[in-house]
């Protein structure tokens, strides 16, 4: 299947001259793409309630009003606040006051995807995803890496939406690496396969090793720093990131690539049953299988109680008890993620090209 690529070349951002962007929710994402864009030269606004991410854009600089006037003003708007709340927030506080080719823009396509937003006819509906966590947005602009992003056309309705596009793409960053033009309804398959069936699969496979090493009894503290805490893992997901799956494999000694190799195929008849559970998993995404079920009320009850017990019985407690015992920091998942200072980016570009000599040598 081809697909088309484009770069900063392909965004001319003499497009976006005169015109105000909105951004509609000022999280960690919002709040990225805005300094992005008003980077880039161009005038931008927020929408946002009256709370504690208000006050953050204004101390950012930005004008600020109610989402409803921010769509009065704008002639694009980034319509980012999360996917549960996004339809309530269109119906009662976007589409109302969207103008005739105004543009807007969402960084994630589920809810155009399965028919949940059903935009007027009359405007442009573009798709900017980054493939990147929100303040990854900002970060990796500003320390030169950049991200690649998901870009695609929904409907064009000024006949000139793909050139919308690819100007507010380059403006927030999302050719930096590449912009992969896709549809809403393949980006959001995309997302919630890597949630449902990619994730839950290499969960299980990390969980399940753990618990029976520590069955078998080595102590539970060791198991998980040498397959987890000790953050090689990490480093081994990066060197996938920078050199592929099999390539990477070349950093290894022989000895750890002769055991990963020769022991792989043992695992073949397993993995074609995973494969078989991810195929369902596919098709009931693609579907509207798990859209309609998501989007039922016991749907949500059924979540709020795997959630909590999640954390409180098998893995979960072992991996607390464990995390308590040496002495890791409790992680507060609600809390404001701040944004690098410049020394930080600088220092975090110096070890960079420092570590980058190391590439050359083999791990041992």
């Amino acid at each position: 299947m081809g697909v088309t690529l484009y770069n900063e070349d392909d965004g001319d951002l003499t497009v976006l001259k005169g015109i105000t962007v909105a951004i509609c929710g000022y999280g960690n994402q919002g709040r990225s793409q805005a300094l992005n864009i008003r980077d880039a030269g161009v005038n931008v606004i927020i929408g946002n309630r009256d709370d504690e991410y208000r006050v953050r854009a204004q101390k950012d600089g930005f004008p600020t009003f109610d989402i409803s006037e921010a769509v009065k003003q704008a002639d694009a708007l980034f319509l980012l606040v999360p996917d549960e709340v996004q339809k309530d927030v269109f119906t009662k506080q976007v589409k109302p006051f969207l103008r005739e080719h105004s543009v807007i823009i969402f960084a994630h396509g589920y809810n155009i995807a399965f028919g949940l937003i059903i935009p007027p006819s009359n405007i442009d509906v573009l798709l900017i995803a980054p493939r990147m966590i929100g303040i990854g947005v900002r970060e990796c602009i500003l320390n030169g890496e950049g991200y690649f992003s998901f870009i695609g056309v929904h409907q064009d309705a000024s006949g000139k939406a793909k050139d919308k596009l690819l100007a507010l793409s380059k403006a927030v960053g999302g050719l930096s690496k590449a912009g992969i033009e896709i549809s809403f309804e393949q980006e959001t398959i995309l997302d919630l396969f890597t949630e449902q069936g990619f994730g839950p699969a290499s969960s299980q496979i990390m969980m399940k090793p753990i618990e029976l090493l520590v069955e078998a009894g080595y102590p539970e503290e060791a198991v998980l720093v040498e397959l987890i805490l000790s953050g090689n893992m990490k480093h081994s997901f990066m060197n996938m990131m920078d050199l592929g799956i099999v390539n990477q494999v070349g950093l290894l000694d022989e000895r750890s690539q002769y055991g990963l190799l020769s022991r792989g195929m043992r695992y073949k008849e397993i993995i074609e049953e995973v494969l078989h559970i991810q195929k369902g998993v596919l098709r009931h995404i693609e579907d509207g299988g798990f859209a309609k079920e998501w989007e039922r009320f016991p749907s949500k009850v059924k979540f709020k109680f795997i959630k909590f017990m999640a954390s409180r019985v098998g893995f979960g407690s072992l991996e607390k008890r464990v995390r308590k015992n040496l002495g890791l920091p409790e992680v507060d998942l609600w809390a404001e993620t701040p944004y690098p200072t410049e020394e930080e980016i600088e220092r975090k570009m110096r070890l960079q090209r420092e570590l980058e000599e190391f590439k050359q040598y083999k791990e041992f």
